[in-house]
């Protein structure tokens, strides 16, 4: 244990060994016991503060904060702020579903919608129909 962690551990958690952490807590007091003055001196300082947290209280609320406290509560019967939140969440989550029910089923209906009409040609045009986009053969636009 050196003095300067001896000093940390002191800042940290005050005075009470009780505090300090429990792996260093043995060579904390033993370090103590052979620098008395000097940890007499750390310990005396931190003890001070340590009275001054402990004994420091919270103030009282005041009448007028706890009105406004009790004013704001829920009353039977009415929407609470947290409600109107939750209802607005649902909404949106389920908008949200609905317009991705709605894409998926307007993509499975255009594949099935190609699929179905433009997978096999009718058997009355000729083959070079399938390569081309416009309908006619290939051989009618060679010329341009």
């Amino acid at each position: 244990m050196t003095p300067e962690r001896f000093r940390a551990i002191v800042e940290a958690y005050g005075a009470e060994a009780r505090r300090w952490p429990a792996a260093e807590r043995e060579s904390a007091l033993d370090w103590a016991e052979r620098h008395r003055q000097e940890a007499d001196a750390l310990m005396a300082e931190s003890a001070w503060l340590d009275a001054r947290l402990a004994s420091d209280e919270a103030p009282r609320p005041g009448d007028a904060l706890y009105l406004r406290i009790v004013e704001m509560a829920p009353q039977a019967g009415r929407r609470t702020v947290a409600k109107k939140r939750r209802s607005r969440v649902w909404w949106s989550g389920a908008a949200f579903a609905g317009v991705g029910l709605a894409g998926g089923l307007a993509g499975a209906l255009a594949v099935s919608f190609f699929v179905v009409t433009g997978s096999v040609p009718p058997p009355e045009h000729e083959s070079s129909y399938l390569p081309t986009s416009f309908g006619g053969s290939a051989a009618d636009w060679s010329g341009e």
